[in-house]
Parts: structure tokens; sequence; C-alpha cells
């Protein structure tokens, strides 16, 4: 039996008073699920309306709402990093340049503000010594004598139609990413998940655009992951935040032009030792029992390591006598007893690790006196950008 018709009284006004709104909407030919909606309501004039959902959804339905519900609900928690990731890619097209500056003045105001209390925690850490100190002037004058070079790779940063800054790919502080895309958009290209270095402290993603602006002009897609630097965080958590965005770039990346069975691992310095250990920790995963993994290492074709350092217990006096104390560095790597979980080079030689190892992609390692003799076959061209434009063919275009 066809469920009760309640009309709605309206108020026609002066003009319309012989007019009758009516409205009917009737889906898939179900009297129970018709609705009516009139003053009077007169058959012959009944507007027959589509509906928007279908039958398998109908309205007269509670189960089925319910269900539709839920169904919303673990599709919206599913795809919330994605949204999120392209709201950004939906603000640079929308926006207006001076709305798009003004957000951007915007967040870096609140990253400021943010970093200014993470440094002054970590000057509680560090305290007044002479080694720390000489060095971050050292690296300051270095800084000041490259400011042409870095104020120009800044304007590209900031101001490239090819840079999308800030995809988030986590729940947790600083689980951005940049995206460098090549300004040739047919086809798919090969993508290159650079994690950055700075000491575990002073790591940041806009460090890898001089690689991403290098590698995009030659058709490749560079993704600078951002982590948790300490104090904000300790290794495990730069491990996990290195995880998630590589997980991220291996799921997501075919939606930004990628190929996803042509990815490469890369980390710089400190970043080449999260990168590592990363690599490493989730070859173990994938060789335990019951351990879900969100990404796998064989998605990987190849992981370059740049300067990197994988032998924790042959660095704790090395960064010691150069202002990185041993309380503070130890801080950092969770203590010693952590130092052997976080070494690939010796947890590789674990026996209990070999079934793991046989997993791990090619690993291709570049130490600092690559660079310096690629520098010499430059013929005398003292330009830091020639460095790693030869760096980067070095590293790319030799890869079986």
């Amino acid at each position: 039996m066809p469920s009760p018709i309640l009309p709605i009284s309206s108020h026609p006004s002066s003009s319309a008073s012989a007019a009758t709104t009516v409205v009917k909407a009737k889906i898939d030919a179900d009297p129970s699920a018709t609705i009516l909606i009139s003053s009077k309501f007169d058959p012959e004039k009944a507007i027959p309306i589509t509906p928007v959902l279908p039958r398998a959804s109908s309205y007269n339905s509670t189960s089925n709402v319910n269900n539709n519900i839920v169904s919303f609900a673990n599709n919206h928690q599913q795809r919330f990093l994605r949204t999120s990731s392209d709201s950004s890619l939906a603000l640079l097209a929308d926006e207006t340049p001076r709305q798009s500056i003004s957000r951007e003045v915007g967040h870096v105001a609140a990253e400021t503000f943010y970093l200014s209390g993470l440094c002054l925690k970590l000057l509680s850490y560090l305290g007044v010594g002479y080694r720390w100190i000489t060095r971050f002037l050292a690296l300051g004058c270095y800084a000041m004598l490259l400011m042409p070079g870095f104020i120009q790779v800044a304007f590209y940063y900031f101001f490239s139609r090819q840079v999308r800054r800030s995809i988030i790919y986590g729940e947790k502080p600083r689980n951005r990413l940049d995206l460098y895309l090549p300004k040739i958009s047919q086809g798919t290209k090969p993508v290159v998940a650079f994690i950055t270095g700075g000491a575990w402290i002073i790591g940041y993603k806009a460090w890898g655009s001089l690689l991403g602006q290098q590698l995009s002009e030659r058709d490749i897609i560079v993704a600078c992951i951002d982590y948790r630097n300490f104090p904000q965080g300790t290794i495990s958590d730069m491990v996990e935040d290195a995880s998630q965005g590589i997980s991220f770039i291996c799921n997501n990346i075919s939606e930004y032009g990628g190929d996803p069975n042509r990815i490469y691992l890369m980390g710089q310095s400190a970043g080449a030792h999260i990168a590592a250990c990363t690599l490493v920790n989730q070859a173990i995963k994938e060789t335990g029992e019951g351990d879900s993994v969100s990404w796998s290492v064989s998605q990987i074709k190849a992981y370059l390591g740049l300067s990197g350092g994988y032998n924790l217990f042959n660095l704790i006096e090395h960064f010691h006598t150069r202002g990185l104390y041993r309380s503070i560095f130890l801080s950092i790597m969770e203590g010693e007893d952590s130092l052997h979980q976080f070494s690939p080079e010796v947890l590789v030689q674990d026996s209990n690790v070999k079934p793991a190892v046989s997993l791990l992609p090619p690993v291709i390692l570049f130490h600092v006196k690559i660079l310096l003799i690629r520098f010499e076959e430059l013929e005398g061209k003292q330009n830091p950008y020639c460095i790693m434009e030869r760096l980067t063919q070095i590293c790319f275009f030799r890869i079986p």
C-alpha cells in the first residue's frame, strides 16, 4: 500500500493566486517512494523528477540509507589524504596571484613561529659550545656566498607553475611533500622520491628544489619528502614519516603523471641514512608474518644514496668533534641500544635479516669524492649548478 501523502500548503502571491506549485518525485515507479509537495495537488500537472540515488539507495529503506552513510564514511576516510592533496592543486588553479601569495605568507608565518619554538628547544639541548657555534657561523658564511644562486632557486620554488608545494601525505606534523613536474605532460614519467639532509635537525623539503628543477627539465618527476626533525621527533619518527611519504608516492603518483613502475628512491646526507633505514625496515616487515604494509620495496627500482652515513657506531665521534655532541646524537638516535637498529650497514649483516636483504632493490651509493672528480671534468666551470647537473646525469641516465 502506498505511503500516505502529506500536502504542504503554500501561500501564493496575489499575482499568482491561481498558480499551483506541484513537485512529484518518483523513484523507479515505486508508489511507496512517491513524494508529493503541493498546495492543491493536480495529477495532470505533476512534474516528474529524475531521482539522484538509484533504487538500491532509495529513501524509503532505512537500512540502505545507513549502508550508504557507512560506505560514504569509509570512502571518505580512504580518500582523505588524496582529497587534501588535490585541494592544494585546486587552490593553485582557482586563486588569484594576490590570494595565493597571501596564503603562502600566512603559511610561512605560521611555520616560522612554530620553528622558532623548536629552535629554542634545540638550543636547550646544545647549550653554549664553541664547536657548534663556529660550524653554524661557517655554514652561514657559506650560505651568504651562494645567496645569488639561492635567490634564483627560491624564486623558482615559490613561483613556478611546475612546483606543487606542501601536498599532504599523512596526519603528523610536517607530513608534506613537494612535487616538481615536467613541462611536457604527455606520457608517464619516471619518479624520484627524494629525502633531503640536514643533520637530522635542519632538514626541509625545499632543500631539494635545485635537484627538482634539474630533473624535471629532463622529464622526470621529483617528490621531495619532508619529515619531522629533532627535537620535534627522533629517528624512528623520521623513518615513519619517510615510509608514509614513499607510500603516498607509490600509491598516488600515477594521478600526477608518474609511472608507478619507475620509482627511484634517493637520499642525501642524513636523508640518505633515513631513506636507507626506511628501505631496510620495509624489507624486514615484508618478510615478517602478518605485518601489514602499504607499499613494497619491489616498487622501488633502485636506491641512490648521496654522502650518507650508514654505520652510526663510526659516526658518533665524527659528529662530536663537529658540534653535534655525543649526548645530542644519541638522543636523536634514541640511545646506544638503538644504534644497531638504525645502522643499515650493520643491520644487513645480521643473519636474521638475510631474507630481507634479498628483497632490496639495486643500491647505488655516492660519496663526496665523486663530486670532486666530476668537478674536475667540468673544465673549470666553477658553478654548483653544473656539479648537480653532472651528478644527476650519472645517477639517472646510467641506471639499467
